[in-house]
């Protein structure tokens, strides 16, 4: 039987787990901390909020491979009503529809843009400026990057349809994603995986083929390797409970500048006390830009969509996420340009900054898939999604 070593338990760690232990390998998970989940982790206590995107689309390969195992749960629906409050910020006020250009740009006709040209320029020739800068800063919500319109035009349309798709991929398992994760752990277990947590890796174990499923810095300093870097996002995370109000919008996506905010407890109560919602936020900021400047951007945006604010508050977090928020893709490069998921030596990489298509959390699925396929001498993830 085939032995494997993963380090890191987050979502891509225990993906390539279950995929090893499927195929019959004898798998050992190192994680460092004292859960599982890396990014996917849910805060325990009465405001269960996520460390990483709490959103599951359902449009990628990782959806039907987690709906296969029983792994998703039960989903939080998002009542109709509370769908219709989408607001949008567009010249400094709150509107429930986008400009005309940048619906233009969302129409099924329109031609895919080239991974060369940045997307300001390709979408401002499609629908004018006005449009083409309100559809790159709408993409921040799958980008957490302070100027998409600077990347890769086909970079970011694929990331714009799928964040503007109706009906909507984005799906919530209720609880968060902690509920995910501990299916996930579960079905390891059952399989036979060797899960140890605290349980930090400071040097590859030698005899076994290695998936490092960690962040690409963690990988960077384990595999002393300096070429494993790619751009990332840097953003203000903002966590806010406040006393419920009936009319607060469900999201207020930010169209001047990058921004968005969500009431994750519209779809699922679970997440805050009783006559408490959970609003989560993130605002990129650009490399030079403080945390006190994307705060501000952030209380701009909840003067306008959630008025008095301030006197419901109840509880309020905040973080600077930096080169931890998934890959983005400059003009000329694509996923197939960020750092391959064979490093040679039996040493293989999983995680979001990899080189495997996908949104969001599907690049780490992906990555594990592959990482795996690899490691068991088989060509393509068909062999063993």
């Amino acid at each position: 039987m085939q032995a494997i070593t993963v380090v890191g338990g987050g979502f891509a760690g225990l993906t390539a787990a279950i995929t090893a232990a499927e195929a019959g390998a004898g798998v050992t998970l190192y994680e460092a901390h004292h859960t599982l989940g890396g990014r996917a982790r849910t805060a325990e206590g009465p405001y269960r909020t996520n460390e990483g995107p709490h959103a599951l689309y359902n449009g990628g390969p990782h959806w039907s491979w987690l709906r296969q195992r029983d792994l998703i749960g039960p989903l939080a629906p998002i009542p109709p009503l509370e769908a219709a409050r989408l607001r949008l910020r567009h010249h400094g006020v709150l509107r429930r529809t986008p400009p005309f250009g940048m619906l233009k740009l969302l129409r099924p006709g329109v031609r895919q843009a080239p991974v060369d040209a940045d997307f300001l320029s390709w979408a401002t020739e499609v629908a004018g400026e006005e449009g083409a800068r309100a559809a790159a800063h709408y993409a921040a919500v799958a980008l957490f990057h302070h100027d998409p319109g600077a990347l890769s035009a086909a970079f970011v349309q694929e990331r714009l349809r799928r964040a503007t798709k109706l009906p909507p991929e984005a799906h919530y398992p209720v609880g968060g994603w902690a509920s995910v994760i501990d299916r996930m752990a579960t079905r390891a277990r059952k399989l036979g995986v060797r899960i140890e947590t605290l349980a930090r890796v400071d040097e590859l174990p030698a005899g076994t083929p290695v998936v490092v499923a960690t962040s690409l810095p963690a990988a960077r300093r384990l595999l002393g390797d300096d070429a494993l870097t790619w751009p990332s996002g840097r953003t203000v995370l903002l966590d806010l409970a406040l006393r419920t109000r009936r009319g607060d919008p469900f999201v207020l996506s930010d169209l001047d500048a990058t921004g968005w905010l969500e009431r994750c407890t519209a779809p699922d109560r679970s997440l805050a006390p009783a006559g408490e919602q959970l609003i989560q936020g993130q605002i990129p900021i650009a490399p030079g830009e403080s945390r006190a400047a994307g705060l501000a951007r952030a209380e701009e945006l909840l003067d306008l969509g959630f008025p008095g604010w301030r006197e419901r508050l109840t509880w309020r977090r905040e973080a600077v996420a930096a080169g931890r928020t998934g890959a983005v893709d400059p003009p000329g490069s694509s996923w197939r340009d960020r750092p391959a998921v064979d490093r040679g030596d039996g040493v293989y990489l999983a995680g979001d900054q990899v080189a495997a298509p996908g949104v969001l959390s599907e690049v780490s699925f992906n990555s594990a898939v592959t990482a795996v396929s690899l490691v068991l001498g088989r060509s393509g993830q068909s062999s063993v999604v």
